[in-house]
């Protein structure tokens, strides 16, 4: 008999039941997080076919790719989305007008004002059925996950790398 009055064995018993339901507690929050983990954002180099990389990703996240426009030479970032149906664009920020960036908004779309300046412009909504671009040569672009993780296209794929965004199930 255990000081609470309840037998050895019994005591045993519980904690084997107690260390079961935490093993199947466990085996059920990984399932859930595998069935709910639906697919990768993949980058492929576009002229070899050839996957470079992939990082986990569901629908609903949402990815940057900044870099710094190459004639005005001010920093844009442009936001897309991962949907059932694709990647849609759906913000982009930027800090100085010129040749390359929007400067007219089309129906549905609206300007904002960041505390650093920025300019964003949100309301896109737009698929993009092929998302490439071309990595830098002279300042590099960044790609920015849905979990704030950043990474240098540059270091990754190499200068003037043509990588194909897409998401795979």
């Amino acid at each position: 008999m255990s000081n609470s009055g309840i037998p050895v064995s019994g005591t045993l018993n519980i904690r084997k039941m107690a260390a079961a339901l935490i093993l199947l507690m466990a085996v059920l929050a990984a399932a859930f997080l595998y069935l709910h983990h639906t697919g990768h954002l993949v980058l492929i180099n576009e002229e070899t076919g050839e996957e470079i990389a992939r990082y986990p990703a569901r629908k609903g996240d949402i990815f940057g790719i900044g870099f710094i426009h190459s004639v005005n030479k001010s920093p844009v970032t442009d936001y897309y989305e991962i949907r059932s149906d694709g990647i849609y664009v759906v913000k982009t920020v930027y800090y100085g007008f010129g040749a390359g960036v929007q400067t007219q908004l089309e129906e549905g779309q609206k300007m904002e004002y960041g505390e650093d300046g920025s300019m964003i412009i949100t309301g896109f909504d737009r698929r993009m059925d092929d998302l490439v671009y071309f990595v830098g040569t002279v300042s590099d672009h960044t790609l920015t996950l849905d979990d704030g993780q950043q990474i240098s296209l540059r270091d990754l794929c190499g200068r003037n790398t043509k990588v194909r965004f897409s998401y795979k199930k």
